[in-house]
């Protein structure tokens, strides 16, 4: 990329958000931060309106907006391929939604683009099977406007029961994101019942009751979330009462998931205790001899096993 090139796309960037930081630049250019600032200084010379405050980083004056901005061919074959995945995985509303927002930016295109997208679009497609849970419409609709606008909300929630089966329990929450892993859609949410962090199926969420109360704690992004959920910082103590008799038969099994310690209980009982880095990893495992074993701790866990036995059940 030329510098010309990378002094457009700088630009574009500095309106694609309210602040932008150097080193965000940087990264994405592959650039040193003294590249950075120069490029920066030379478009404060060519009479762009930026503000720059050290240690937040750098925006435009309000009000200040280029012409619409055309699209190269390679930027119009990954708009039409990001749609052929929405229309597959999003819901029903927030593909409408983003379809509509396809048709503006087709708008925006030259003749030959308009072309070229059209071809590209009966030469994309996504075989793989539908969500084997889809999300019901308004309830993604509620959490993103929850998650957007900070607002608490209440769910009703079907979690497993040993007596009642699937019982519909009642928590308050404050979602901070929504993602879509092994074909369902699920959120991580404070939970102020168990007073931690948790997901929740979209699928087996019954009913929203929206607030107008803020949020009460400042979160963490999902990204880094699950950056902390994969590293040690993250990693869950797991303490399981294990029968004697059995517990030979998974003693190699065990140090794949994050063994730490042993003590005996007498009466023919193992303490085992584990630092997780998976609960779901460690859930599906567990299941495996659950009728030879119990959860000592964390509540979490025992949610997270109830909720796939609950699943499991469905597809028998």
């Amino acid at each position: 990329m030329n510098r010309f090139d990378r002094l457009t796309a700088i630009l574009i960037q500095l309106q694609s958000k309210r602040i932008v930081k150097a080193q965000e630049i940087a990264d994405r250019f592959e650039i040193s931060l003294r590249t950075v600032y120069r490029d920066l200084k030379s478009l404060e010379q060519a009479g762009v309106p930026l503000i720059g405050e050290l240690g937040v980083g750098y925006s435009l004056v309000e009000g200040y907006k280029l012409p619409p901005v055309m699209f190269n061919r390679e930027e119009a074959i990954a708009f039409q391929f990001a749609e052929k995945i929405v229309e597959k995985y999003a819901d029903t509303a927030n593909s409408e939604h983003y379809k509509s927002g396809m048709y503006k930016i087709k708008a925006v295109l030259k003749h030959v683009e308009k072309e070229l997208v059209e071809d590209m679009a009966e030469r994309i497609k996504v075989v793989d099977k539908k969500p084997k849970n889809p999300a019901n419409i308004q309830v993604v609709s509620s959490l993103l406007a929850s998650i957007s606008e900070k607002k608490i909300i209440y769910i009703r929630y079907a979690v497993w029961d040993e007596e009642k089966k699937d019982q519909i329990v009642s928590r308050k929450i404050e979602p901070i994101g929504i993602f879509f892993d092994e074909g369902q859609w699920s959120i991580i949410a404070y939970c102020y019942h168990i007073k931690d962090y948790r997901h929740y199926r979209t699928e087996r969420i019954h009913q929203i009751t929206p607030t107008d109360e803020p949020f009460h704690k400042k979160h963490m992004t999902l990204n880094h979330f699950f950056d902390q959920v994969n590293g040690a910082k993250m990693m869950i103590k797991i303490v399981l009462n294990v029968d004697s008799d059995f517990a030979h038969y998974i003693q190699e099994q065990k140090l794949n998931y994050g063994f730490v310690g042993e003590e005996e209980l007498g009466n023919n009982q193992l303490q085992w205790t584990f630092l997780a880095y998976c609960t779901d990893a460690f859930t599906r495992w567990f299941i495996t001899f659950a009728d030879h074993a119990k959860i000592v701790e964390p509540d979490l866990l025992r949610t997270v096993v109830k909720d796939y036995l609950a699943e499991i059940s469905q597809n028998i």
